[in-house]
């Protein structure tokens, strides 16, 4: 009971001792009012002039949905018949490329740059995006003491090889995968894909999105339906080539006819040739069937191949804006000057207590 006792009283003398303290630490702080003050004076003063100088960023916003095509689209047993024939119906159009490579796809060099050597009219005259990015950045300005850079022309022959201008490509490319182009899936359950252009131009923001999202969407339609395209253009063509024969064919059975009009039935010899040409016909016509019906069947594999890319959402102007208010940038200037000069004070009270010691 004794060190019961004793252990509560040096629990409230402990206690009692943190509330004095801290009520020691807030007179301490107290009698500093005035630097406090003066530094949220500050902060907010430093907090008003950011606001007024920081320009706005917008943010222009595309969703689509993303449908891939079912490969093969249920011709499994026709796929099968005719790959013993040696006849391929497609069915995998991108069994690689699959619909979570869009992301990725969007932020390759490839297609960042196609999108920025394309041409949009801004405020009237047309311009390449990649020189409205330059302008509204003021690149130009930095390369004075550069000529070759600042003599640099994107809306020139661009073809072939040229390392100043492909390495000032990959660093613009690179500031955009960083700080401009965001693609998510905001609910990996859905196949809903959210395109986000940031930048401090808003023609250039919306000009951007909807120039990426039409060539990306438009790369992964043809790279996901090029073998099933070339399947039915070989067919295709192998089909009008039969055709061809088998015309021909019907074209020699009725000049053979036209030669022996009345041909004398002793005599079998004459009819050799117009049988043979009878037997031409049939064998085309067989094959000539066959093929029109692989030709049918690839035809539908390609529509099945192809998927369905549908826009919901596209950036409208005026886009989202987001600025920091005046208000805003003096109170959170304010009372991040103030918690600054709080700490500074408490640590330099701490210090000068302990040198004294």
């Amino acid at each position: 009971m004794a060190e019961e006792k004793i252990n509560t009283a040096e629990d409230e003398i402990s206690l009692k001792e943190l509330i004095l303290k801290l009520k020691e630490w807030y007179l301490y702080l107290l009698s500093k009012w005035k630097t406090i003050l003066i530094a949220g004076i500050l902060g907010g003063a430093l907090g008003l002039a950011y606001a007024y100088m920081k320009k706005p960023v917008y943010t222009a916003t595309t969703t689509f949905v993303l449908e891939e095509g079912e490969s093969g689209g249920g011709l499994g047993a026709y796929a099968g018949i005719a790959s013993m024939v040696g006849i391929d119906l497609g069915g995998g159009g991108g069994g690689i490329f699959k619909g979570e490579n869009i992301l990725e796809l969007y932020k390759s060099r490839k297609m960042i740059q196609e999108t920025l050597l394309s041409q949009d009219t801004f405020e009237g005259k047309q311009q390449l995006l990649i020189d409205r990015y330059i302008e509204f950045n003021k690149l130009r300005e930095s390369w004075k003491e550069k000529p070759e850079l600042a003599n640099l022309n994107f809306s020139a022959d661009l073809k072939g090889y040229n390392r100043l201008r492909d390495s000032l490509m990959g660093k613009i490319v690179e500031n955009i995968n960083n700080g401009v182009l965001s693609v998510s899936k905001p609910d990996k359950k859905l196949s809903i894909i959210k395109v986000d252009v940031v930048s401090k131009d808003e023609l250039f923001a919306k000009s951007f999105a909807d120039n990426i999202v039409a060539k990306v969407n438009q790369f992964y339609v043809e790279t996901k339906t090029k073998k099933s395209i070339e399947n039915v253009a070989i067919l295709q063509y192998q089909t009008d080539s039969v055709r061809r024969v088998l015309n021909n064919s019907i074209g020699g059975v009725a000049a053979e006819i036209d030669a022996n009009p009345n041909t004398n039935p002793a005599f079998q010899k004459l009819r050799v040739g117009s049988q043979k040409k009878q037997m031409d016909v049939q064998a085309a016509g067989a094959v000539y069937e066959e093929l029109v019906k692989n030709l049918e069947l690839s035809k539908i594999t390609l529509r099945q191949d192809k998927p369905l890319i549908q826009v919901i959402d596209e950036p409208v102007l005026p886009l989202k804006m987001d600025k920091i208010g005046k208000a805003k940038g003096i109170v959170f200037g304010g009372i991040s000057f103030g918690f600054i000069a709080i700490i500074f004070l408490l640590v330099k009270g701490i210090l000068k207590r302990i040198m004294s010691n």
